[in-house]
């Protein structure tokens, strides 16, 4: 249980390091404006990371972006490990978040299942 709650303090601090690294540090064109770290995951060994960003922006510039962050993970780390200190500092991997595009699509049809409705009412009170 210790461990658990260990990997859920480190997996908050270590989004909130990289999240500023790479907002701040990281100097890549390819990066869209609009990235976001939205969670690590720390594996129980301390030694890997999965890093899940968010990019708003067309598939093209969230696979250049999750591209730009991988070439940069080992300067990424080497910043990061400034700021936390950790025995060893794992290996970051860039994953794809795509939770806000899922989100969005829900949205999307939760939104035209209201209009459908609103178009219905009128018709269904005339024929009361």
């Amino acid at each position: 249980m210790a461990q658990s709650k260990r990997s859920v303090r480190l997996n908050s601090l270590l989004k909130e390091v990289i999240s500023e690294v790479v907002r701040k540090d990281v100097r890549d064109p390819r990066l869209a404006p609009l990235i976001s770290v939205t969670s690590v995951d720390i594996t129980n060994d301390l030694h890997h990371a999965k890093v899940y960003i968010s990019v708003i922006g067309t598939p093209q510039e969230k696979q250049q972006s999750i591209e730009a962050l991988q070439s940069a993970a080992g300067f990424i780390a080497v910043v990061s490990s400034k700021k936390v200190v950790m025995r060893y500092f794992p290996a970051l991997t860039f994953k794809l978040d795509t939770t806000v595009d899922k989100y969005m699509a829900i949205d999307g049809v939760l939104g035209k299942i209201r209009e459908e409705e609103k178009s219905r009412k009128p018709t269904c009170e005339s024929s009361e």
